[in-house]
C-alpha cells in the first residue's frame, strides 16, 4: 500500500491519484509485490533542508530524499520499503525551469525516490545509466513528459 501525506499548504496543488498511480507503476516496473508498503510525503523546502542536514549532514534544501527500510509491517502483512519525501517548492521551481507541469516533476521525483528505496543509485556511471533508463521507461509508460532528467 502506498501511503501519501501532503502538507496542508500543498493539498490543493497535488493530485493524490497521480502520485498513487506513479508509485504503483514503479513497483510494477521493478517486479515488486504491489502489496509492498511505502510512504510518499510532499512537504516544504524548510522540511527537506532540515532532514538533509540532520540525516546527511548537508546544510541545504534538496528536491527528494529517500529513507529505505526493510521492515515487515504485521498490521498490513507487507514489507515496508521506506519513505520518499519531496519538496513541493523545489519541484515547482525545477518544473518551471524545465518547462513542464509541476505534477510531472513530482511524478519524476516519486519515481526517482522509490527507485532509491529499491536499491538503485547513480553514484557510478553504470548505476546512473540503469537508474535513468528505468526512470525514463516508467515515465513513458505513464505518459509523463519530462523536458530534462536530473543530473
Amino acid at each position: 500500500m502506498i501511503h501519501i501525506l501532503i502538507e496542508e499548504a500543498y493539498e490543493n496543488l497535488v493530485s493524490l491519484e497521480a502520485l498513487e498511480k506513479t508509485g504503483g507503476a514503479v513497483l510494477a516496473h521493478q517486479g515488486i509485490d504491489p502489496n509492498t508498503d511505502l510512504s510518499i510525503v510532499i512537504d516544504s523546502d524548510e522540511k527537506l533542508h532540515k532532514l538533509n542536514h540532520d540525516f546527511l549532514g548537508i546544510d541545504a534544501p534538496t528536491d527528494v530524499l529517500s529513507f529505505p527500510s526493510d521492515e515487515f509491517d504485521p498490521d498490513e502483512q507487507a514489507v515496508y520499503v521506506g519513505d520518499v519525501i519531496i519538496s513541493f517548492q523545489r519541484a515547482e521551481v525545477q518544473a518551471k525551469n524545465a518547462g513542464h507541469p509541476v505534477i510531472n516533476e513530482l511524478q519524476l521525483l516519486v519515481v526517482h525516490g522509490i527507485l532509491h528505496l529499491l536499491g538503485h543509485d547513480h553514484a557510478e556511471p553504470a548505476e546512473k545509466t540503469r537508474m535513468w533508463t528505468s526512470q525514463a521507461e516508467i515515465l513513458n509508460q505513464l505518459g509523463v513528459q519530462i523536458n530534462q532528467l536530473p543530473e
